[in-house]
């Protein structure tokens, strides 16, 4: 899960970019990166940390001109260096920069074919430099050594790119002296949006992961890019868009919807803050069906993206709905904390209980997933020291049972609560009085209502099923052994000194 925007402008876009950024931070907060070019020249500045950390005004100043791209990351491939924070760059052809939200799920193969057919050097871990030089080669392969580019050359390039690349992969990229470009996957698993302004100077176009980066800073949203469509703006402004691949099949990612993207955004057509309600609404009937004679006295989410379907919920039960927990807000989210005793060490810093709406009462309490269970077994040991009486648990997305390869941090099927437990056994591990999930066709219905075209969802962390392929079982184990958190713990960090400010002629 990482947050791209790109933007090309009548004037500097580096705010318009920073604060694209700072709406998308929820995406990422490993690192952050902004590139600029005033059509000769690019600018870069990345580094670990926060969007408001990693850019001061001596930075902002140096990021000059009308063209530029930026990205926020949390790792799901690769390691936490700073040396692997995009956007990367490569000067060949005409200069190339990339930003990349998602996984590819045939990294390895590629990494190989890059060096030893391709000629071109990786100096990271990161699948979006592998993406980037994919790119990069598949371009200059169109060029032919024309000093010139066209649309046709890019769509054609990034049809090859999409025969190459197997996974999940929405791009933002800016080709210097001649425009942005944008691509999603052929499912468009990961979301991808495009917008415009009218400013005095002219139009203005920019590329994001959701759609509330461009509400805040005054964009207009367009439409989203489609799956396995490419968005050329040349630099006159001129969009020009193109299907690259021959059979597009949308399946984007029911999670975004259950916790990635802020619920002001709309993906795919579908309102998150509607799809949550939705499934609030289809959790609390599940519950009356299964308990039609509950002693629940009060609902209480777990903040902050439970809260709308808790509310739903609520209602659909006629419980009162209650604020109980009070929420550090300068707290990192503990779904992407690196390692698990950071997580637990992070949730009592996140949360206070607030005693009174929990003591002598028999609570439920609503959370938006249930994943390694850490959280969820703290805040319920939270919720019994304020004084409940009893304590249920409502999970409003299905058991995560199976890693996730498409760019969240799901990978390591040991550190799945639910994998190879009943929810019995799950309600036993967090030390609930009684748990209950949505079931997953609750969940696609709940999306798919936003938006009636789409007839599948990516869902493989509940279901199993990978629509891409490669994800064999060998794989699987391959990226557990690589990314679980006894691995993490021991990857040294690096040494590398970055220049604030680098720039490249």
């Amino acid at each position: 899960m990482c947050g791209v925007v790109g933007i090309l402008g009548t004037g500097p876009v580096n705010q318009a970019i920073y604060d694209g950024l700072t709406v998308l931070q929820h995406r990422g907060q490993d690192a952050s990166g902004i590139l600029t070019s005033d059509a000769e020249r690019v600018y870069l500045r990345k580094d670990n940390g926060l969007v408001r950390d990693v850019f001061h005004t001596r930075h902002m100043l140096e990021l000059a001109g009308s063209m530029g791209i930026g990205h926020v990351r949390y790792p799901t491939a690769g390691n936490d260096s700073k040396a692997e924070a995009q956007p990367f760059y490569v000067n060949s052809p005409f200069g190339i920069a990339l930003a990349h939200n998602g996984n590819l799920t045939n990294a390895t193969a590629l990494r190989r074919a890059l060096f030893r057919e391709d000629l071109r050097q990786l100096n990271t871990t990161s699948d979006s430099e592998i993406l980037l030089n994919v790119l990069a080669h598949e371009l200059r392969a169109e060029i032919k050594g024309r000093l010139q580019l066209n649309p046709d050359d890019v769509f054609r390039a990034v049809a090859a790119v999409h025969r190459r690349c197997q996974g999940a992969y929405a791009v933002v990229a800016m080709i210097v002296g001649f425009g942005i470009v944008a691509f999603r996957d052929r499912h468009g698993i990961r979301p991808l949006v495009y917008g415009r302004r009218e400013t005095a100077g002219g139009t203005e176009h920019m590329i994001a992961s959701e759609s509330v980066a461009l509400d805040v800073i005054g964009f207009d949203l367009v439409r989203d890019i489609e799956p396995g469509e490419a968005l050329f703006i040349d630099l006159a402004g001129v969009v020009h868009h193109r299907g690259c691949v021959p059979d597009p099949s949308p399946a984007p990612c029911i999670f975004e919807f259950v916790y990635l993207a802020r619920p002001d955004s709309i993906l795919d057509r579908i309102s998150v803050y509607k799809t949550r309600l939705r499934m609030g609404e289809k959790l609390g009937n599940r519950l009356l069906q299964e308990w039609r004679e509950h002693d629940i006295d009060v609902v209480i989410p777990v903040p902050d993206t439970s809260r709308t379907a808790a509310l739903q919920m609520a209602n659909e039960m006629h419980v009162k709905y209650r604020e109980g927990f009070i929420k550090n807000r300068y707290i990192g989210r503990t779904f992407i904390m690196p390692g698990q005793a950071e997580r637990k060490r992070s949730v009592r810093q996140k949360l206070n209980a607030i005693d009174l709406e929990f003591r002598g009462k028999n609570v439920l309490l609503v959370d938006d997933s249930i994943v390694r269970g850490t959280t969820s077994k703290q805040i319920i040991q939270m919720a019994r020291d304020a004084g409940a009486r009893k304590v249920y648990f409502a999970s409003a997305a299905p058991p995560v049972r199976y890693p996730n390869v498409y760019g969240i941090d799901m990978p390591s099927v040991s550190e799945l609560v639910a994998n190879g437990r009943t929810v019995e056994q799950v309600n036993t591990e967090i030390g609930a009085d009684r748990l209950i999930y949505q079931e997953l066709p609750d969940l696609v219905d709940a999306a798919r209502e936003g938006n009636p075209s789409i007839t599948q969802f990516e869902a493989s962390c509940f279901s199993g099923e990978y629509i891409t392929g490669g994800v064999t079982a060998d794989y699987l184990t391959e990226v557990e052994n690589i990314r679980n958190d006894s691995t993490k713990a021991k990857q040294p960090s690096s040494t590398l000194d970055l220049a604030e400010v680098n720039a490249y002629s």
